[in-house]
Parts: C-alpha cells; sequence; structure tokens
C-alpha cells in the first residue's frame, strides 16, 4: 500500500466524494447575476472587473503529496472569490522574506500611498491591513468600504475606530492591501506570485489573477495594473483545483516544495498564527483551532475560503492533507467527511 493510503478509509473517503459531487451550487452558471444578488447597495453592484462563469461541483483530496480523491474537473480554472486573500497573504510572504516588509511597522514607512497619509491611515500596519484590522474608511476603484455586504464586524469594529482594536471582513480594505504591496514591490502581484511560487511548485499556467478595469497604480512613473483580493465586483485569482492545491501542499510544508525554499517557514507559521481580536482569523487565513469556523471539522484545519465556503482550500497538517473543493454544497460535511476517513499521522 502506498504510504499515503495508510491510515485512509478509501470506502468513506469515496462515499464522502460522491456525495459533495451530486450537490451543486445553483445559479453560478451566469456569474454576474449571482453576484449581483450577493450586494445589497444596489447602486453599487456593477461589475467592474472580468467574470468567468461557474462549472459544476469539482475538487480533489491530496495526501502526502498523492491525489487520492478526485471529481468534476479538477483542471478546471474558476474564479477563487476570497480564497484570493489568502494567496495575497502569501504573496506578501515574499516581500516580508526579501526585508522589504516588517508586519507591525507602519504601512506608511515603506509606501508613499495618500491612503495611509492622514493620522488613522500613519498607524495601520502591515499586520493590521493582513488580519482586517486596520478600521480604514475610505474609497478605492470607485467602491467605498461601507458598501461590502459581507463587512461582518467583531470587536470594537467601528467607522474611523483605532487600527488593530476592530476586525471586519472587507473587500474594499484587502484591495487596498493589494494596492499597497504593488507599490512596495515595484511590479504586478501576478508576476511576484508566477515566478516566486507558482513555477517553482510546477503549477499549470492556465491561472491568471485580475484586478478591476479602473485599477492601477504609478510605480516610478510607470501605470502598473493592480489585482483585487477577492471578487465581490469581479476580478481575482483565477485557478484550477490542482493548482490551488498544490498552493495548500507548499503551505503544509512549511514553505518548502521539493527540497528547495519558496517561502520561510516564519511567514507560514504567521500566517496561521490566532488574531487578538479575531482568534479564528490569521494573516488572511481561518483557522478552526477553537472549531468556531467549522464546528463539525477538526480543529487542525486552516483553510482559504470563498464564496461562502462554495471555493475551499483546506489544510490540515495533523493528517497531511490537502482538500480542494469548488462549487459543492454543504462543503463543512465535506470536510468533516473526508477528516473521518483519513486518521491523523
Amino acid at each position: 500500500m502506498n504510504d499515503a493510503w495508510a491510515g485512509v478509509d478509501s470506502v468513506a473517503l469515496e462515499r464522502a466524494v460522491r456525495e459533495r459531487a451530486g450537490r451543486p451550487v445553483a445559479g453560478v452558471q451566469d456569474m454576474e447575476s449571482y453576484l449581483a444578488a450577493q450586494v445589497a447597495d444596489v447602486s453599487h453592484r456593477e461589475v467592474i472587473g472580468p467574470l468567468l462563469n461557474g462549472g459544476g461541483p469539482g475538487g480533489v483530496v491530496v495526501r502526502r503529496g498523492q491525489v487520492l480523491a478526485r471529481w468534476g474537473d479538477p483542471g478546471r480554472v474558476e474564479m477563487a472569490f476570497s480564497a484570493t486573500k489568502s494567496v495575497l497573504a502569501l504573496v506578501a510572504g515574499i516581500a516580508f522574506d526579501d526585508g522589504l516588509l516588517r508586519l507591525d511597522e507602519p504601512v506608511c514607512g515603506s509606501v508613499e500611498l495618500p491612503q495611509f497619509a492622514d493620522e488613522h491611515g500613519r498607524r495601520i500596519t502591515w499586520r493590521q491591513l493582513l488580519d482586517q484590522t486596520s478600521q480604514w474608511e475610505g474609497e478605492l476603484w470607485g467602491k467605498p468600504t461601507g458598501v461590502d455586504a459581507q463587512s461582518v464586524r467583531e470587536g470594537t469594529e467601528s467607522a474611523g475606530g483605532p487600527p488593530g482594536e476592530g476586525w471586519a471582513y472587507n473587500d474594499v480594505r484587502v484591495n487596498l492591501t493589494a494596492l499597497a504591496l504593488t507599490v512596495l514591490m515595484r511590479r504586478p502581484l501576478p508576476e511576484v506570485l508566477r515566478t516566486r511560487v507558482m513555477e517553482p511548485i510546477g503549477a499549470s499556467g492556465s491561472w491568471s489573477w485580475h484586478g478591476y478595469d479602473n485599477a492601477f497604480a504609478d510605480v516610478g512613473g510607470v501605470r502598473v495594473p493592480v489585482v483585487s483580493g477577492g471578487a465581490h465586483w469581479g476580478g481575482g485569482l483565477w485557478i484550477s483545483a490542482l493548482d490551488l492545491a498544490r498552493i495548500g501542499r507548499l503551505c503544509l510544508s512549511g514553505g518548502e516544495w521539493a527540497g528547495r525554499r519558496i517561502v520561510s517557514r516564519r511567514w507560514i507559521e504567521a500566517l496561521w498564527t490566532p488574531c487578538a481580536v479575531k482568534p479564528e482569523y490569521g494573516l488572511s487565513w481561518w483557522l478552526n483551532d477553537g472549531r468556531v469556523v467549522w464546528p463539525q471539522a477538526p480543529s487542525t484545519g486552516r483553510c482559504a475560503r470563498g464564496n461562502g465556503g462554495n471555493h475551499l482550500l483546506w489544510v490540515d497538517p495533523a493528517r497531511d492533507l490537502t482538500l480542494v473543493s469548488r462549487w459543492g454544497a454543504d462543503v463543512e460535511a465535506l470536510v468533516a467527511a473526508v477528516s473521518e476517513a483519513v486518521r491523523p499521522c
């Protein structure tokens, strides 16, 4: 028996995958209408980035580098929605490893942008951008922070509240993070991701990363496109389940791939360090330590998730397990069932 199958109930795993594959998310064949229904403020429903219509349920289960199960078409490229945020944080790790940013230093110390020029902005650190506690209020690419329908607030989150004292899941603020990183690294973030991460880990060339039609930064007099960190108004990361699983495997291995250091272990540990205001959230990664995110799933899991979990990258270091699911309903039940079929190492 291959080592990847040790401790795996293959019958239970097959059953779990088969059940989820038969439960598709409705309405994704018309992505513009699907997205519009999720934005409460009708004055800000217009899409300003490219869209990709969704396919049927698809995904892959990988353990110890071997694919144990797949369903649908895991090679099909799909919009990653807010799972893009976790990949954005991985790119921030490249800047961290290169000595360009320090998590607890103000952003204004390394980039010059008007968003960080006032009293509030000057206090915002890179950590607060990445763990969504900046409490920045403003407008970027024509979208004000207040119109994000999914801006769930916790702590002392309030308009203009002190950075670091409140948490909110807000795409506009994440897009500000992408803007700041673009200016800091002085080149398009997809180029950084491709050369520093995706090519070294052997990903396909099918993925792409998009911004809004009006999203550009001036970098030394050059007009550089800025990608979005989600897909509330289009754009974001478009990627296959197989390539997303490779990113998961990279993080599971502490940032190393085939003996080559891609991202520092210190950064991977930072990604999965709980936020003081929101303990189930790290640096743009969800943590299930207290089983708050998904009570049915193991507490050892970490995930990048988007669109309410309809797009998921789940990694579990205790099981050396990576799971990617796209457009399958009741994904928490899928994670729980697959985890039950795979004993901890």
